[in-house]
């Protein structure tokens, strides 16, 4: 069914964001801008299972039934954690003959933290006894040098049936430049081997750089019978819930998608989740008038940072999941291991923070799950950063287990009270968060005190005030449901698909080849269109080229001019923004991608009214650095627009808590938005 079956625009959409903890649900009525939202537990063993549940919550709140729905977007990590957990399907692949060590072989570095001599190259996703060659040659610029032998691909075939394989990704030599033979394998393999998931690098990474290319291609048929069933299992039970809505997934470049594409291409969603969370900063930014911000999205086991200059999100095609490079177009960002869950531990009389995480079960000691070791929330719960209970006071903390691993882990090992060493875990943690913010502004070339520092996820808006100091920010958004965000910026999102072609052989800009290929792939854009009924106000296409200096080993993305000159300057000023210089080389055109979007109209929400500053919940005890001190307890859902809120103050809600210090002043914008300015 095409992806907009209905209308492009639906009246009611709703968006399902399933983490390891909980799944959050958001639902909204376009015509009014109404929005309810609800949590859920999530369900590991079948994530469909919390998906519709929380569907029919939200539907139950809102008094429509699922027939209502014109559109059904969803954010899902069974991609990610298949290839995580090495639990994806057995697979094999098929290469040019001569090429079967190109997985081992890799590259020859090793990541940038690792210690020299003790690392040791993880085991490649497929083992050496499920590659398989057949015999084939193209060359560079696509010339074929030997035919396909096609009884080397049917004993292939017969080779791969007695495996018994589940999958088969097909990555031949130079077949960027030239899928013809590729193609064929396909085919052929698909023929003799009904039921298997089949996929080839010209439908998953058509691009230069064999090891990357075949690897994507790998991951992606590793996890296409896992993503295809699940696919499966959410549509049988929107159909069993009489909902007719087109289902549309969160890709890893902040864009949904149809299902038919992700059944073609899973690893496009490997980092969808915090890809959700970015697209909705945005656009709740937008709202409030700003366009520069740094997102923080701080979750129970990791922080993701990223940078948005103008309102625009940019791409990278340099992401990692787990220990492998995936080459897709991504979201650019950096992800540290920093979350409520990290564990503090005290070893040789240092102490050290993350990554290891306590996870949901047990999780931090204050849950009440039998947790022994300290966790970063645990610390919010010894200083009084946390109230007593949280989920609108569904959940009780436990303060006295907090206080007990903090002392037991921390405090008396390093000689402190429970408070300094809570505060200690604390200064460990954000600092660790302003060193990956620095990652993405300092060390390519923005200042990060020219941004509005945006903390979301359950655990973000505690840490940011801490940050911004940290950093020397005076702004800070916390989004009106911080920890609903990824839901939020699923209905936000666009959709989006990428059309790429690698030159057959790398070299200066030829703009009338160039323009060629770009025709080629605006016209694959607009059959796209089409397939997905997009309407065509909402169509947009951006064409993007490649590029580097001869000699170099990585390419940047700058936009494809009218002229070469144009082109060549863009690119000069992009290397000198990241790097801070020019090389005296000539310059080089690798790659083509147009970029194809229907846009989604943003909704405003309602404008909340004005009002006073209501009374406080309660008071309670808070350790701040400057001492410790009754501070008021908020209802953040009782604040009006125009209300502003002295810091030190606590604002609590259903899904997260937010920490206003000393110094410090929350506004409350006329979008539910919360705008924190630090006095000078």
């Amino acid at each position: 069914m095409p992806s907009s079956d209905m209308t492009f625009d639906p009246s009611y959409a709703v968006a399902v964001d399933i983490g390891g903890t909980f799944t959050d649900i958001s639902l909204l009525d376009r015509s009014s801008g109404a929005i309810w939202r609800a949590k859920t537990p999530s369900v590991p063993e079948d994530p469909s299972r919390a998906f519709m549940a929380g569907v029919e919550m939200v539907l139950s709140d809102a008094g429509i039934a699922a027939a209502d729905l014109s559109r059904v977007l969803h954010g899902t990590t069974v991609a990610t954690n298949m290839i995580l957990e090495d639990k994806g399907a057995r697979t094999a692949l098929v290469t040019t003959e001569g090429f079967r060590h190109v997985l081992e072989i890799g590259r020859q570095d090793i990541p940038r933290h690792a210690n020299l001599f003790t690392w040791v190259k993880p085991a490649r996703p497929v083992p050496a006894e499920r590659i398989h060659e057949v015999s084939e040659r193209i060359g560079t610029g696509g010339r074929v040098l030997a035919e396909l032998d096609e009884a080397s691909v049917q004993s292939v075939a017969a080779a791969l049936k007695k495996q018994e394989v589940e999958a088969v990704a097909v990555c031949l030599l130079h077949a960027y430049a030239n899928p013809a033979h590729e193609l064929r394998v396909v085919e052929l393999l698909r023929a003799a081997l009904p039921g298997v998931a089949i996929t080839c690098s010209t439908d998953v990474l058509p691009v230069v750089r064999e090891f990357e290319r075949s690897l994507a291609t790998v991951l992606n048929a590793s996890v296409m019978p896992g993503v295809s069933t699940y696919i499966s299992r959410l549509q049988e039970r929107l159909t069993e819930a009489a909902a007719a809505s087109p289902l549309l997934l969160m890709q890893s470049n902040g864009g949904v998608a149809g299902t038919e594409a992700i059944r073609t291409a899973p690893a496009l969603t490997a980092l969808s989740g915090p890809a959700a969370g970015v697209v909705g900063a945005v656009d709740v930014a937008a709202a409030c008038g700003i366009s520069d911000i740094i997102t923080v999205d701080i979750g129970g086991t990791s922080a993701d940072i990223c940078l948005i200059r103008e309102g625009e999100v940019a791409l990278t095609q340099q992401g990692k999941v787990g220990n492998w490079p995936l080459s897709l177009p991504m979201v650019d960002m950096v992800t540290i291991g920093a979350g409520g869950g990290s564990i503090a531990a005290v070893k040789d009389e240092t102490l050290s923070v993350g990554p290891h995480s306590a996870g949901a079960r047990p999780g931090p000691a204050a849950y009440g799950h039998g947790g022994t070791e300290a966790t970063v929330t645990d610390a919010h719960v010894v200083l009084g950063n946390l109230p007593h209970a949280l989920l609108g006071g569904s959940m009780s903390l436990d303060l006295e287990a907090s206080r007990r691993v903090v002392t037991e882990n921390i405090a008396r090992p390093l000689g402190l009270t429970p408070e300094e060493a809570a505060r200690g875990i604390l200064a460990i943690m954000n600092n660790n968060m302003v060193g990956a913010v620095r990652t993405v502004s300092v060390e390519r070339g923005h200042d990060p005190r020219d941004f509005t520092l945006v903390p979301f996820g359950g655990a973000g808006p505690l840490h940011g005030c801490a940050l911004a100091e940290l950093l020397g920010v005076n702004r800070v958004l916390i989004p009106q449901a911080p920890g609903l965000l990824c839901a939020a910026g699923l209905l936000a999102a666009d959709m989006k698909a990428e059309f790429t072609r690698a030159l057959p052989t790398p070299g200066p800009v030829d703009q009338t080849a160039g323009e060629n290929i770009v025709a080629d792939l605006k016209a694959d854009a607009r059959a796209w269109f089409d397939l997905e009924e997009v309407p065509e106000p909402q169509r947009e296409l951006r064409t993007r080229a490649l590029m580097r200096f001869h000699g170099q080993g990585g390419e940047i993305a700058v936009d494809w001019g009218d002229s070469r000159e144009a082109t060549e300057d863009a690119f000069r000023a992009a290397h000198t923004a990241l790097y801070g210089f020019v090389l005296e080389a000539p310059i080089e055109l690798v790659t083509l991608r147009v970029e194809a979007a229907g846009r989604t109209d943003p909704v405003p929400p309602p404008a909340l009214g004005p009002g006073k500053l209501p009374a406080p919940l309660q008071q309670q005890r808070v350790h701040w650095p400057e001492g410790s001190r009754e501070t008021p307890i908020y209802d953040r859902d009782s604040l009006s627009a125009g209300c502003a809120v002295p810091g030190p103050a606590i604002l609590t809600q259903l899904d997260t808590t937010s920490v206003i210090a000393p110094g410090w002043t929350a506004e409350v914008h006329a979008s539910g938005a919360l705008l924190l300015t630090r006095k000078d």
